[in-house]
């Protein structure tokens, strides 16, 4: 009871910070930055080093796309779960980085014989990783502190910093130096990461510890120890689902329904106000899964656009790779414009004008639907070969990055707000499963517009891709349209949370 009361006391010490951020935020930061170089280093590499070192073919290098960030994400959910019940966020965290650290290596001793086996350790790496490290950013934070999303905010710029890294200088060394190079970097710079929360984490309180400290210390390791095994266990399994791209299939269509029958069966233990929080969590989530769908088509099949179809030339600028841009340049809009957003939302707020949750990411929809149909647009520019303007698509990332800002930093943040404590884990794994689906989608929409110009010219390519952008412009403007009108019933469901 003592050790119970103790904890609490250096939480609130923790929560009760002065200034805009507390110190553990840049601890975390640090942390995530150098993860997610790790993580978009590899996620840029992925459909480039598939169709040009492994040759596989443009639609089925997306469908395998798909399926491997699908993987990635779902298994924050199965992470988060965990976590929640017997490890602990900091336990998560470490175990996750040692593995994504393992896959990096195992990819650079040798990346076309081992290129699945190292990925099935970096799926698994991250979905312990991931949802652990922003449910501590939540937990910085006492509920009603008008900081949180200011902290999300500055927590989502670390991702884009390690994002731009990462993107920039993976692609660039797998593309003109060695490949395993490239994987091996994104090993290192993990390394660093994990570094920085290991020397940190004492500053955290509290927070992050195993839900078990209470039990026997010999029970609690046993418990540990089978999450240990069972997660190098199952790799076997998550290796042929990632080859067979039809088993991937068979499992997405049986883990969203079994997390649902689980959040329902968790959710009647909870009060009548709760359940109405999380209902609006859930349109949250099945929105979001939309948005990455569309969204997520940066990483398939506008990568092997910007592989195929783009001329290397930005603003007068000869010799720029348009893979590099296409992996960096999103993340270095959302580093500038975050800071642009975030004081428009606070001046909108002052005014007694700023959007609700719902309406913002209904907008994010609307400026998603307009990215697309810049993307198409880039059709008009291009030369008899088929090649096209890089400033045009670029454009039409300035105009997707504004709908991210308008959806993204707050979809975390609202999982922490609508959520009660004892389901931020699980909640914070929910949304990266909406992740998974959107990853999944999104290698399924991409293979479609790729089919239709497999062994096709660049000028056949050019006109099968443009013409898939101005479809996914369409629904992405639907999905918003829809999101608009049903914001005043959601926003009732949120109740207190703004």
């Amino acid at each position: 009871m003592a050790e119970t009361l103790n904890e609490s006391l250096d939480l609130k010490k923790i929560q009760d910070f002065h200034g805009k951020y507390p110190k553990q935020l840049w601890y975390l930061f640090l942390t995530e930055m150098w993860e997610r170089f790790c993580f978009y280093g590899l996620r840029g590499m992925l459909v480039v080093f598939m169709v040009s070192q492994l040759s596989i073919a443009d639609t089925a290098a997306n469908l395998q796309y798909g399926a491997i960030q699908a993987f990635i994400y779902a298994f924050t959910f199965i992470g988060g779960l965990f976590a929640d019940k017997i490890l602990g966020f900091r336990k998560s965290l470490f175990w996750g980085g040692l593995l994504m650290i393992a896959g990096s290596f195992i990819i650079a001793a040798s990346p076309k014989d081992l290129f699945y086996i190292g990925t099935c350790f970096t799926i698994v790496g991250t979905g312990f990783f991931k949802p652990n490290i922003s449910t501590m950013v939540g937990e910085l934070y006492s509920a009603g502190d008008p900081r949180r999303d200011a902290g999300f905010g500055l927590f989502y710029s670390g991702i884009n910093i390690g994002a731009l890294l990462g993107g920039m200088v993976c692609v660039y060394l797998g593309k003109y130096h060695s490949w395993s190079l490239a994987f091996g970097a994104a090993g290192v710079v993990m390394i660093i990461g994990l570094l920085t929360f290991l020397f940190t984490q004492k500053s955290m309180g509290p927070i992050g510890l195993s839900p078990l400290k209470d039990l026997p210390s010999g029970k609690r390791k046993t418990y540990e120890i089978m999450v240990f095994i069972g997660s190098l266990a199952i790799m076997p399994l998550i290796l042929l689902m990632v080859q067979k791209t039809e088993y991937t299939d068979y499992f997405m269509y049986t883990i969203g329904p079994v997390t649902l029958i689980y959040l329902l069966y968790e959710m009647v233990k909870l009060t009548a106000e709760e359940r109405k929080k999380m209902i609006s969590a859930l349109v949250f989530i099945i929105f979001s899964v939309l948005f990455w769908a569309f969204f997520e088509q940066s990483g398939g099949s506008l990568s092997l656009f910007a592989y195929n179809n783009l001329k290397p030339s930005l603003i007068g600028i000869d010799g720029v790779d348009p893979n590099v841009i296409n992996n960096t340049v999103n993340s270095l809009f959302v580093i500038i414009f975050s800071v642009v957003f975030g004081l428009l939302w606070i001046w909108m707020a002052k005014k007694k004008i700023e959007p609700n949750s719902v309406v913002k990411f209904g907008l994010g929809f609307l400026f998603l639907g307009g990215a697309f149909y810049v993307f198409y647009a880039t059709k008009f520019f291009a030369d008899a070969n088929g090649m096209t303007s890089l400033n045009v698509f670029t454009l039409g990332y300035l105009v997707i990055t504004f709908g991210e800002l308008c959806l993204s930093p707050i979809g975390l943040s609202l999982m922490t707000k609508l959520s009660p404590k004892k389901l931020w884990g699980v909640m914070m794994g929910m949304w990266f499963l909406a992740s998974a689906y959107g990853q999944y989608v999104a290698g399924l929409l991409g293979a479609g517009i790729a089919e239709a110009g497999e062994n096709a010219s660049n000028a056949e390519k050019l006109v099968t891709y443009t013409d898939g952008y101005k479809q996914l412009g369409i629904y992405a403007l639907i999905a918003g349209v829809v999101l608009l009108v049903i914001s005043p019933v959601v926003r009732k469901l949120m109740q207190e949370v703004k």
